[in-house]
């Protein structure tokens, strides 16, 4: 990622901008003088915004774009004040709690940095580190493994949270050929449901155990399924264009392609697409 071009730096210290961006946020919910759609907000509808937010900050990483990664942070930044500015006025907490709370956390759950504790190894730091997050869990009244599991999260990621959740209790496959297998039992169950037309709704469930499996074989495997996806798509974006260009430049409507063309133009994009990381790689 480049650290070129990422626009003028500021020239106040940190907290004299934090502090800034607070005041902003209180005069924009002046009752009196205040901006109407900042007044007109709530916790319900700020969410959907705050989801976009940090799906732009993944955007710009993946993007390895830092001026738009340094732009989207505020923008997520704004979210974080404009919720906890909703809760001061309700007497809940203020971003002053917020900031607190997460430096606490932080400080609790390392003790290795802030205190005198000491790990063998990386897999015994991550142990602690879930121990810990189990006991905060039991703190604030969880009553089941899975509780707390946010409901707002991508399914894709849902689902390996709650299978890594489940196997901290060893309910889990004992191996990674197990979920294979377990994909293979899936994927038959979902052909049985389209070949015996049981229903959307059948056909639809069927269709979540198998994504569930995939999710939690990535688990297995040591990968994201949620960052495997996004490059998929990714990929298949950029072939996509290629195609159309291609066809553009050729006279011909991406509609009118017979079967065969579409196969032409998409082997076609692959190979491109191989060349050039084939000398990306060898500079």
């Amino acid at each position: 990622m480049s650290v070129s071009n990422t626009g003028p730096r500021s020239v106040l210290e940190p907290e004299q901008a934090l502090l800034r961006l607070l005041d902003v946020m209180r005069r924009l919910r002046e009752p009196e003088r205040g901006c109407p759609w900042d007044l007109a907000q709530t916790f319900e509808t700020l969410v959907p915004y705050t989801l976009e937010e940090a799906y732009e900050v993944a955007d710009a990483v993946a993007r390895a774009d830092l001026r738009a990664l340094r732009d989207e942070l505020g923008d997520l930044l704004f979210q974080v004040v404009f919720h906890s500015r909703l809760a001061e006025e309700q007497g809940a907490f203020s971003f002053a709690d917020v900031a607190a709370g997460i430096a606490d956390k932080l400080t609790r759950r390392h003790p290795h940095v802030f205190a005198d504790a000491t790990y063998a190894s990386a897999a015994e730091q991550t142990s602690a580190w879930e121990q810990f997050k189990a006991a905060e869990r039991d703190a604030h009244g969880a009553r089941g493994t899975l509780d707390g599991v946010a409901r707002a999260l991508p399914a894709l990621v849902r689902a390996h949270k709650l299978g890594k959740r489940a196997a901290g209790v060893n309910f889990d496959w004992p191996n990674t050929s197990g979920v294979r297998d377990k994909v293979r039992e899936e994927l038959a169950e979902l052909d049985e449901a389209v070949n015996g037309r049981e229903g959307e709704a059948r056909m639809s469930e069927e269709l979540g155990d198998l994504l569930f499996v995939i999710a939690n074989w990535a688990r297995h495997l040591g990968l994201d399924a949620e960052a495997a996806l996004r490059g998929a798509n990714a990929k298949f974006e950029r072939r996509f264009a290629f195609i159309e260009a291609a066809a553009g430049q050729q006279g011909l409507a991406l509609s009118g392609l017979s079967a065969q063309q579409w196969e032409t133009l998409w082997q076609a994009a692959k190979d491109t697409e191989k060349a050039s990381e084939s000398t990306t790689s060898a500079r």
